[in-house]
């Protein structure tokens, strides 16, 4: 685990190369085709030669959800165990991750009518109108989500006219851990201004390699909006505003920065809560031999 451009991808293939280790993706982005440049993934030759599971699974007009994961990477952990191999899992979608090793509460499946019934009431009378809707129903839902996050807000709205009940409610019921002895490493840079230093000059080369022509791409796609949740990724959120031409290219790369260094900042809150991880500083001397020795003594226990 640890927070973006931490080296979790370069460091997980180094312990591939020495273990009979399978690598499987925790990242929310990195699950779409066609979104290469701006997610940071690994490119072709890395991916050939260090396999990455759940890598380019959907495409980006589709919804992938925590569920949706759990249900993925369940399969995979199986497949790889039956195989007499041990699973690497490295990203940083934090919710992934505990989703994984703690469970999901039973909520009952989407409706397509309902959803767009309500998306059409969302439009109709905006997000304010539909967050009070919600508090009327489930309070402490309502006090949990901001109104502005309509995805989040419809879907409990959803929840509760499909099983009657609040999703808070629903939410605290019991829930499967996941069957496997687990080794918790995390990546966490002592010195954050390094870190922010890595970030900028990562999304400059991202702005080299072609990322603006990747966006055009994308937004060209039939369907594509800006509501997609494929568009909840840094960069690419940003990036909506400057195809349109409502700002500039600097205001763009600058949002985008700051964006991607708020989520690494949440990212190493999220991460400090993981009070049974191993912490190693990213920046530190010998970092892979560190993690590589734990990973040893882990295999050989």
């Amino acid at each position: 685990m640890g927070a973006t451009a931490s080296g979790k991808t370069r460091l997980a293939c180094e312990l591939a190369r020495r273990h009979a280790i399978d690598l499987v993706s925790v990242d929310s982005a990195l699950v779409y085709r066609g979104m290469d440049i701006g997610t940071a993934k690994p490119d072709a030759a890395t991916l050939a030669r260090f396999p990455h599971r759940l890598v380019d699974i959907r495409e980006p007009e589709q919804a992938y959800s925590a569920a949706d994961f759990r249900a993925d990477a369940g399969i995979e952990l199986g497949r790889i165990a039956q195989g007499g191999r041990t699973a690497l899992l490295v990203g940083g979608t934090g919710l992934y991750f505990r989703a994984l090793e703690r469970g999901l509460s039973e909520l009952p499946q989407g409706d397509t009518e309902i959803r767009m019934r309500l998306a059409g009431e969302a439009e109709r009378h905006g997000k304010a109108h539909m967050h009070e809707r919600l508090a009327r129903l489930d309070p402490q839902a309502a006090a949990r989500l901001n109104a502005n996050d309509s995805q989040r807000v419809q879907r409990a709205l959803e929840v509760y006219e499909l099983s009657g009940a609040p999703i808070s409610v629903l939410q605290g019921g019991r829930r499967d851990r996941l069957p496997y002895r687990i080794l918790k490493l995390a990546l966490m840079p002592r010195d954050r201004s390094s870190l922010h230093e890595r970030i900028a000059e990562r999304f400059d080369l991202m702005l080299e390699q072609g990322f603006v022509d990747e966006l055009r791409r994308l937004r060209n796609r039939t369907g594509w909006s800006a509501d997609l949740p494929a568009m909840r990724a840094v960069g690419y959120r940003q990036g909506w505003g400057y195809l349109d031409g409502s700002v500039g290219l600097e205001d763009f790369r600058l949002a985008s920065i700051h964006a991607t260094r708020q989520l690494a900042k949440r990212q190493m809150t999220w991460l400090r809560s993981e009070v049974d991880a191993r912490i190693f500083d990213s920046e530190g001397e010998n970092v892979a031999e560190k993690v590589g020795n734990a990973v040893r003594i882990f295999l050989d226990d």
